[in-house]
């Protein structure tokens, strides 16, 4: 049996994650939606039943392993992934991390940190979230989940990167990023890796977000997985289009890098608070913007642009279960 990975139904041999989508998320609010009264309450049993549906269809098609990669500022509910492994048998690797500065929630911890250093309270609690579990759930969290602004690492990202990456070398658990349009890919693999990171612990994200082959090569070469994780949210601000993102990945597999691709999606299958609001004239774009994506469009597209089926499992199968084995 090979190395045993935290889900939130407990440990799973890597053998056994199979297809994976390495960046979803099943329930996601941006900070501040538990103040939007008008909503009314999380209706749990109706995302509950939405969540299982799409499961079971994707399962239909193959996939057996999500990485829920929502912040844990942002509505991260383990017990609610829980009851969906349980209920459909998908295995559901849950992230503990926070989300960049612009989007995610700063207040707390910079009034925090005007009374002293809370580079030790992150330590203690990334430490505790993936050793004993997060809150009084027992559910370990099996990867690290950091957030760079556009263009920068703030001061505030870097405490954030520093304490995960501390515990990534103690504990071995890897670590997968949000790069926010398309940047400082290049930057997070360097910053990680100075503060002693295995690369092959290291999955950049959101790289689909730039076709700059050069940006890619320059994440790349530094021996880190890279993520083309938001397939089907194109056209917008920091997402090229799918075709430019395929023909991207296909350049990188014949430079030598098909094994350090990964894929998903990013789609949030349930929003808490109102759900985002897209400009009427992008929803042709998106439209299929959903899980089944990669599987039902993705890769007959791979095909078609030349890249194997070998190739495809190597993406969709080994790479995963090489970057959860180190």
């Amino acid at each position: 049996m090979g190395k045993m990975v935290n889900t939130v139904c407990g440990p799973v041999s890597v053998d056994d994650l199979g297809i994976t989508l390495m960046h979803e998320h099943f329930i996601f609010g941006y900070p501040g939606y538990q103040g939007d009264v008008t909503c009314g309450p999380f209706k749990k049993d109706e995302a509950l039943k939405n969540c299982i549906e799409v499961v079971e269809e994707m399962m239909a098609l193959g996939l057996k392993t999500v990485v829920d990669a929502t912040p844990n500022e942002c509505g991260r509910d383990p017990l609610f992934l829980k009851e969906v492994s349980e209920k459909t048998g998908l295995n559901i690797i849950c992230a503990s991390g926070y989300y960049y500065e612009g989007e995610g929630a700063p207040a707390y911890f910079k009034q925090r940190a005007g009374l002293g250093d809370i580079a030790p309270e992150i330590y203690e609690m990334f430490k505790k979230e993936v050793t004993e579990g997060i809150a009084d759930t027992g559910i370990k969290a099996g990867v690290f989940k950091l957030a760079s602004s556009k263009n920068e690492i703030t001061d505030y990202e870097m405490v954030f990167f520093k304490a995960a990456a501390r515990v990534s070398r103690e504990e071995g658990i890897p670590i997968i990023t949000h790069t926010q349009e398309g940047t400082m890919g290049p930057e997070q693999a360097q910053l990680l890796i100075s503060e002693g990171v295995d690369p092959n612990r290291i999955m950049i994200g959101h790289m689909g977000g730039s076709t700059d082959l050069d940006y890619h090569l320059r994440t790349l070469e530094q021996g880190v997985y890279i993520a083309f994780d938001r397939f089907g949210l194109q056209g917008l601000v920091g997402c090229p289009m799918d075709d430019r993102r395929i023909a991207c990945i296909a350049g990188l597999i014949s430079a030598g890098y098909v094994e350090k691709i990964m894929l998903s999606h990013d789609v949030i299958l349930h929003w808490l608070g109102r759900p985002t609001q897209v400009p009427e004239a992008a929803l042709p774009l998106i439209a299929n913007w959903n899980w089944g994506h990669i599987f039902k469009n993705i890769i007959p597209a791979f095909k078609k642009a030349g890249i194997t089926e070998e190739q495809i499992h190597t993406i969709l199968v080994e790479n995963p279960k090489k970057f959860f084995s180190y």
